[in-house]
């Protein structure tokens, strides 16, 4: 019986590369996608198993479908890029890096998604990966919480719309990952302890934590329209 085959978008580090490896692990035939091609081929050489590679710009919508006409068909398509753009206090926040973020994240979301349809199998799915910004009220995060709800809010309309094909959604909180190399690392750390104090796991979060949520959702065919929020429960915190 031939593999499972799922498409990863943004999966040369992070939370794309630790999903990437889990399934894998897990029996699945893996294609990770991402710009930089020397990243692409690093990741590949530290991962085992049915594992292919193809350059993406996200961005480009006609990149992503030549990507997907060499792949042929496959059976799921996980979207874990990351943006930066957006962040800041909400007085000063420039719109153009606002539309940056727009244009990084969500719109590369949903033009990948839409592209993809006629290569998704019908029994598969899509998974988008957003942040817990959208669901929180953190200050300073009201354009990632912009950026971020509107990927969350796709996923009960498509998952209505695009049946019996499913589509879910993880929305991670901090989690350790390059994401946040633009900090100097002294105040990564930082920001990292002062999250983990206030997370009921004491932690913050690392990619595989995330990655068996994407797994989870990609492998469970009975889910769809589901946001899985994987945040250590920092929700509860007062």
């Amino acid at each position: 019986m031939s593999l499972q085959h799922a498409v990863i978008i943004g999966g040369s580090s992070g939370i794309g590369l630790a999903s990437a490896k889990l399934l894998l692990e897990q029996g699945f035939q893996v294609t990770i996608a991402a710009r930089d091609e020397a990243k692409l081929k690093a990741a590949a050489d530290h991962l085992s198993g049915e594992v292919g590679t193809v350059a993406i710009d996200a961005r480009n919508t006609t990149s992503v479908k030549q990507a997907f006409e060499s792949l042929g068909s496959f059976d799921h398509l996980v979207l874990a890029l990351g943006s930066g753009h957006g962040a800041g206090p909400f007085a000063t926040l420039d719109m153009a890096d606002l539309l940056a973020g727009l244009q990084t994240k969500l719109i590369p979301y949903a033009a990948a998604a839409q592209v993809a349809l006629p290569f998704l199998r019908p029994a598969g799915s899509i998974t988008f990966v957003s942040a817990v910004s959208a669901q929180a009220a953190m200050p300073g995060t009201a354009g990632l919480a912009a950026i971020n709800a509107g990927i969350e809010a796709m996923v009960r309309v498509l998952a209505a719309e695009l049946k019996p094909l499913r589509v879910n959604g993880v929305s991670p909180d901090v989690i350790d990952t390059p994401w946040w190399d633009f900090l100097p690392a002294e105040q990564r750390q930082a920001v990292f302890r002062d999250f983990a104090a206030r997370t009921p796991v004491g932690r913050i979060g690392e990619p595989v934590d995330v990655a068996r949520a994407v797994a989870f959702l990609v492998s469970n065919g009975f889910m769809s329209g589901h946001v899985l929020t994987c945040d250590g429960g920092i929700h509860l915190a007062a």
